[in-house]
């Protein structure tokens, strides 16, 4: 790949490792990197209350989960067959209000284990533009298709969105103050918005990002977006929208990330575990023949070994 730019990456001081735990939370994007996280077998959380895309929704998620308040019958509302709240995403939505409240509660007492221990919480911001219910005045992570006459559409300026980091980097940090951040911007396109107004919502994203990154000392940010947009700018780094990055561009920008945030002590037993992800999608077509279970074996020897230095990882 020949490329007209290189984007300059800082290295993190703090590198992730095998013994890291590591949360990463926001747009479809945070889910890229998080199964990435997965297959490599880190200790990886990725959003516990399902895809977030803007800022103000992620830090009231935050403010929930470190001050524990559970949410209670106001926080959810019936439409088309299923129950649903405005602050997490419509994969959790339920058919029984009871099991519904019950499984929202106890991700938040997960998610407040999981922040006690973080080494490292990776938020990837989506868009500046947010969707406030009429009736609430109250910012929502997701419509669930209620009609679109029930929301006023606003655009965060960057100093509301600085607060708004500020506040969720806080939370964090009152139950874990070693927690060390890394924010990105995905490089999904929010084509809906107009093409204009995507360019402005990313703006806003990173110049409070950036505002915020000069203030502080316990957080990074990692280019993502500006990786797909200077950096890949091929459609075969396009999925068929033309919108998200096919896995091509998701490949390419994880090794990005690996290199400058993973420490290199790692990279062996990246290589390991990757062999044996591959192993273990291996399907014979005569699995009784005697080389088959020799392969077999030998890759359940390799699964040992390795659980031998890392009882955390599983296969």
């Amino acid at each position: 790949m020949n490329f007209t730019t290189k984007i300059a990456i800082e290295k993190h001081q703090n590198p992730i490792d095998y013994t890291s735990k590591i949360l990463s939370l926001g747009s479809c994007f945070a889910e890229n990197i998080g199964a990435k996280f997965d297959y490599f077998k880190f200790q990886n959380t990725t959003n516990p209350f399902g895809i977030i895309f803007n800022p103000v929704s992620i830090e009231k998620l935050a403010n929930r989960i470190v001050n524990k308040i559970e949410f209670t019958e106001n926080d959810i509302f019936f439409h088309n067959d299923l129950w649903h709240c405005y602050e997490v995403h419509s994969d959790l939505s339920h058919s029984s209000k009871e099991e519904f409240l019950q499984n929202l509660n106890e991700i938040i007492s997960f998610s407040y284990s999981q922040i006690v221990s973080l080494t490292h919480c990776i938020i990837t911001y989506g868009t500046s533009w947010i969707y406030k219910n009429k009736v609430s005045n109250e910012v929502v992570a997701n419509c669930h298709k209620v009609t679109q006459n029930q929301f006023d559409k606003e655009i965060l300026s960057a100093d509301k969105i600085e607060k708004s980091i500020k506040s969720t980097i806080d939370l964090i940090q009152k139950i874990n103050p070693n927690c060390q951040f890394i924010f990105t911007i995905s490089p999904v396109r929010h084509i809906k918005d107009g093409f204009v107004e995507n360019q402005r919502s990313k703006a806003h994203l990173i110049t409070a990002i950036q505002n915020l990154q000069l203030a502080t000392c316990n957080s990074q940010y990692f280019p993502s977006y500006e990786i797909l947009m200077d950096e890949l700018r091929d459609y075969r780094f396009y999925a068929d929208d033309m919108l998200h990055p096919s896995q091509i561009a998701i490949d390419y920008i994880w090794i990005k990330f690996f290199e400058n945030y993973v420490s290199e002590t790692e990279f062996e037993t990246m290589n390991e575990v990757c062999s044996i992800q591959k192993s273990l999608l291996h399907r014979a077509f005569n699995p009784d023949t005697e080389n088959h279970q020799k392969f077999l074996k030998n890759l359940q020897q390799k699964i040992a070994q390795l659980q031998q230095q890392l009882p955390l990882v599983k296969f």
